[in-house]
């Protein structure tokens, strides 16, 4: 046997665990291997809703008040990555109400819990800029999300990592927009 092989005989379910998910039914999704996670996990997917939220609120400002030759084109760009940080809102708030926690989106309270910062710039090539800064930020904070919640909690994992893929496109499209004259 291949000694960097798992021993198998180690590999077993955790039979106590799966005999607890027939309790606390009411909790639906959150069963004893996450129970312990669930707020943590909550508190992080909230921050990164705050992120969200702030994102699809600069892109939407950018698309209302890009002008310039290149103006419609990058604005039509903004509007579409609104529509998908939205989405990504969306999805992340689900995750949230399933894990039994509750969507934080007081708007007193986004920006001081987003990654990414709010911006009224008012020149193309700024707002570009900003938005690719958020991108990057938000791939950053994707990557390390992942990181700390795949073991415990790997349908959030997932999520995270189909929004991560998003963002680095986001990114690579910007940084495109960005080269041009």
């Amino acid at each position: 046997m291949n000694q960097s092989s798992p021993d198998a005989s180690t590999m077993r379910l955790d039979e106590d665990a799966i005999a607890r998910a027939r309790e606390n039914i009411d909790q639906g999704a959150v069963t004893p291997g996450i129970a312990p996670y669930a707020q943590e996990i909550c508190k992080l997917l909230n921050d990164a809703l705050a992120t969200e939220w702030v994102c699809v609120l600069r892109y939407r400002r950018h698309y209302f008040t890009a002008k310039g030759l290149s103006s419609e084109a990058i604005a039509e760009e903004f509007l579409a990555h609104a529509d998908e940080e939205l989405g990504h809102a969306d999805r992340l708030a689900a995750r949230i109400v399933q894990l039994g926690g509750e969507p934080m989106l007081n708007p007193d309270t986004l920006t001081a819990r987003s990654h990414a910062q709010y911006d009224e710039s008012t020149e193309l090539k700024a707002m570009i800029r900003a938005n690719l800064v958020a991108e990057r930020l938000a791939v950053e904070v994707y990557r390390q999300l992942i990181t700390l919640v795949a073991d415990k909690d790997p349908t959030s994992a997932h999520l995270l990592r189909d929004i991560l893929a998003e963002e680095e496109e986001h990114a690579d499209e910007l940084s495109d927009w960005l080269e041009r004259p």
